[in-house]
């Protein structure tokens, strides 16, 4: 595929400059566009398994690019430059706990909680952070082998997760999507504590 689109078969710094911006210079652009949304695609699937929230913000953004693609209101050449875009704001974004200060673990779970504006204005970054790396803790000492197949496990995860919300005051009406997204973000990362 790659011989196809024009391109040398990439290092593993798949998602370099270099590369990218090659992709916006070749000569065969349905190959091009091929190619990209094949290595976003993949590395949306990548991010899912560590970090649902972001993995879905990827994914929303692939599929709105695509689909104004389809609808005509982006050209070839537009839509290869929003993917190249994409892909080292992806690229980008894998240091991003080293910006907040977090463990990349702690992260995935610190996406879940900042989800409610209303919870980050109240609470604060540092709150938020707290929350995150108190998550991460409680949800490695519960994470068994299929703990989410078990419902007295989620119930009880489900609690702790309440617990610790309310602990830092989080705010009561984006609670309940606060807990299911953690669970969410909870049962990946415990699969791959026991996997």
């Amino acid at each position: 595929m790659y011989k196809l689109a024009g391109i040398e078969t990439p290092e593993i710094s798949i998602l370099s400059d270099e590369f990218l911006d090659s992709l916006a210079e070749k000569d065969k652009p349905n190959l091009q566009l091929g190619l990209l949304r094949r290595l976003l695609s993949d590395q949306i699937r990548t991010v899912q398994r560590t970090n649902v929230v972001q993995g879905r913000k990827y994914s929303e953004m692939l599929d709105e690019a695509v689909n104004r693609y389809t609808n005509r209101s982006l050209t070839t050449a537009e839509i290869i430059a929003e993917l190249v875009k994409l892909a080292k704001q992806m690229r980008d974004a894998q240091k991003r706990h080293e910006e907040l200060g977090l463990r990349e673990d702690e992260v995935a779970f610190y996406d879940a909680v900042v989800q409610n504006d209303s919870a980050v204005m109240e609470l604060g970054d540092e709150t938020l952070k707290a929350i995150a790396q108190e998550l991460v803790k409680s949800v490695r000492q519960s994470a068994t082998i299929d703990w989410n197949l078990k419902e007295s496990v989620l119930a009880a995860m489900r609690s702790k997760v309440r617990r610790i919300l309310a602990k830092y005051d989080y705010p009561p009406d984006a609670e309940a999507k606060a807990i299911e997204l953690v669970l969410e973000q909870a049962e990946v990362f415990a699969g791959g504590v026991s996997g």
